[in-house]
């Protein structure tokens, strides 16, 4: 009875010290909530994609958090109990980084969102640090609903916070946070997948890389195709929202430029070619989300403008599957210089939000 007494007291005072310690979470720990492609190395988890997010649920005062950044280029919203309250910009050199501090000893959520798009390099995570009696809490329920966008600048809010309208793309100006998708997804509650990379086409891109060599990367920076594909059963939305052609149309028009050349040699491709290719992206997309709504939008900018013959290359690309859940909707161009700002993304989420509530049940 001694023995047992003593034993008890043991393990209580155990457990005390280990709650008074802080609490350090690997990158693979399950408490961890990922959103959007990441990829799972031995001592760390990779961020490339936009949008992409890491999330912890705990009660304490404060959480630090580990990181590399490849080229110190990349920026992340740090976002405590669903409040954007600083912008971190990693070091390419591994550091320690403190997420928040000072809060009360209550239940928080943080969430460290990368706002630039695999362009600008990728990012490591190797822990999570809670401050000194802390708890940590179970990941939150899975979200209801579930969308993917495949997309370009527009959907990857290129230069939406450079308020001097230079269009400057630069990486401090990108905030994918504020992009016409992500606001899209948070309207819904949605969890959601931005596979997107600026100035991507479908038949063309202003880089030797077009969507339909990219759409099934797990790590879009890997040339060698048979490498790095990403398992589509790990994610399975529901709403599918395709935004592509922009690129294509400026591309096509430029007969001197090299990946003009690379693609189509000396001659466009014609109406059929173009409709077709639009076609066998979307047959992709369907063939590996057989179940799911796909929305095949365009806009906002110069070609949805009047006139414009794209939104019509789409519309009878989709007739031709005969697919009741394959839909067109067209944003009406804005009418400015430049990609869209954060007030034409919101309005462009706002047109996208209301087809969707108008159109799909899901």
């Amino acid at each position: 009875m001694h023995q047992k007494r003593i034993l008890i007291i043991w393990l209580t005072m155990l457990g005390i010290a280990c709650h008074a310690q802080n609490i350090v979470l690997n990158a693979h720990d399950n408490h961890i909530h990922y959103m959007g492609r990441v990829i799972f190395h031995d001592e760390d988890t990779e961020l490339a994609w936009s949008c992409s997010s890491a999330t912890v649920n705990f009660k304490g005062t404060g959480i630090k958090v580990t990181l590399k950044d490849e080229h110190g280029d990349n920026y992340f919203n740090v976002i405590v109990d669903n409040k954007v309250t600083s912008v971190l910009h990693p070091d390419s050199t591994q550091k320690e980084y403190i997420l928040a501090a000072g809060l009360t000893n209550t239940n928080h959520t943080v969430e460290l969102y990368k706002r630039t798009e695999w362009a600008t390099g990728k990012t490591w995570i190797y822990q999570f640090a809670l401050d000194k009696n802390s708890q940590i809490l179970l990941q939150s329920p899975p979200k209801k609903h579930k969308i993917e966008f495949f997309g370009n600048s527009i959907s990857c809010g290129y230069a939406d916070e450079d308020s001097t309208g230079k269009d400057r793309g630069t990486s401090q100006f990108e905030n994918g946070y504020l992009s016409y998708a992500a606001l899209t997804a948070r309207h819904f509650d949605a969890e959601f997948y931005n596979t997107s990379r600026s100035g991507i086409g479908i038949t063309v891109s202003w880089f030797p890389l077009i969507m339909p060599e990219m759409y099934n990367k797990a790590d879009p920076t890997d040339l060698v195709y048979d490498q790095g594909m990403w398992d589509f059963s790990k994610y399975t939305p529901d709403v599918v929202v395709i935004n592509l052609f922009q690129n294509d149309a400026w591309i096509v028009k430029l007969p001197d430029n090299d990946q003009f050349k690379a693609r189509f040699g000396t001659k466009p491709p014609t109406d059929d070619q173009l409709i077709k290719a639009y076609r066998n992206f979307v047959k992709s997309i369907r063939d590996v989300y057989p179940k799911a709504r796909i929305v095949c939008i365009l806009g906002s900018m110069d070609a949805t403008k009047p006139g414009s013959p794209w939104p019509g290359y789409i519309e009878k690309a989709v007739a031709s599957f005969g697919d009741k859940k394959i839909y067109t909707h067209f944003i009406p161009y804005k009418n400015t210089p430049g990609h869209p700002s954060i007030k034409e993304q919101q309005a462009m989420a706002d047109d996208l939000t209301s087809y969707i509530e108008k159109n799909i049940v899901w």
